[in-house]
């Protein structure tokens, strides 16, 4: 078996020691090649590189961010698909601050463990064949989003290039300044989900490939329960930024059990397509990272694309 490691050394919880481990761990089980990433994009072109060299196994070490890149380097889209093209399976050891794609998975966050756990299911030769959503042209594994998760992703993007670490303390408390900054703005977002009416004056939506949408420390956030790597996206629009209703959204999102209900709150959990439209540009975010803005944007599932090395769901 041919692998080649992918290593973000810049990523949160990325240490040389788990790096030296895993390097070892599979060299034991597979012909390895190890390369860094030096660059914003660079996991994209060794993902696609490995490609190119028909690489049986890619071992991402890094964040969800890294991860990313990996899919949208090797895996072609679906208009461009082509049976020829090889498609190596994906391995992914956490290395970022939150690794909402690996443990969603069921792998664990701890890198060691999840060393051990990949080698294992190395071992057994399980695989697990995933969906995946489309953010009009790029790949997302859990999540994307416009308005208010995608200005938190900005200003944690910014706060990253000055040296700080991407920390879930940051995150809450940026969340918290740009939720009463967007209270402000008028909610001119049109969410339009297939067998539905349209939903507007809508001020944030999240659409999901999987359950829980993000992680607060050791506890999950569910947005859209019933969203699983096996079924189709979650859409969670939101027409209000009351406070009140905010605070009791977010007790239900933070329950064990949670199946978040609210009377300004649009949610289907297995839909085909969204398609998100506003009048002026907004804030788009994919895996936790801030792509850019955009009026438009259409959302796609796509259902058994990616082969990963992975626990099956229970």
């Amino acid at each position: 078996m041919r692998t080649l490691l992918i290593v973000n050394p810049n990523a949160t919880s990325t240490t040389p020691a788990t790096r030296d481990l895993l390097a070892h761990a599979l060299e034991s089980r597979t012909q390895l090649t190890v390369a860094h990433t030096q660059h914003r994009g660079h996991a994209a072109e060794l993902a696609q590189w490995a490609s190119t060299q028909e690489m049986d196994l890619i071992v991402v070490h890094g964040g969800d961010g890294t991860v990313n890149e990996t899919i949208n380097g090797f895996l072609p889209l679906p208009q461009v698909a082509d049976d020829q093209v090889w498609r190596p399976r994906l391995g992914v050891i956490p290395g970022g601050s939150a690794n909402v794609f690996a443990r969603a998975l069921g792998i664990s966050p701890d890198p060691v463990t999840a060393t051990n756990q990949l080698i294992d299911l190395l071992g057994r030769d399980a695989d697990r064949r995933i969906g995946l959503g489309l953010a009009d042209d790029r790949w997302f594994t859990f999540s994307a989003g416009v308005g208010l998760d995608a200005d938190v992703c900005e200003s944690i993007d910014a706060a990253r290039a000055k040296g700080r670490k991407a920390t879930p303390a940051r995150y809450l408390r940026t969340t918290v300044r740009q939720f009463f900054r967007a209270r402000g703005q008028e909610p001119g977002v049109t969410v339009t989900v297939p067998g539905h009416d349209p939903v507007e004056s809508v001020y944030y939506a999240f659409v999901t490939n999987s359950s829980p949408w993000t992680y607060l420390e050791d506890r999950p956030v569910r947005t859209n329960p019933g969203t699983t790597f096996e079924s189709g996206l979650g859409v969670f629009a939101m027409g209000s930024m009351s406070v009140t209703r905010t605070l009791l959204l977010a007790r239900q999102l933070l329950s064990e059990n949670g199946n978040p209900k609210a009377d300004a709150l649009f949610r289907v959990d297995d839909v085909d397509s969204v398609r998100v439209d506003a009048p002026d540009e907004i804030g788009l975010q994919i895996d936790g990272d801030f792509i850019g803005k955009r009026k438009m944007v259409h959302f796609t599932s796509v259902p058994s694309v990616l082969d990963v090395v992975a626990p099956k769901p229970v």
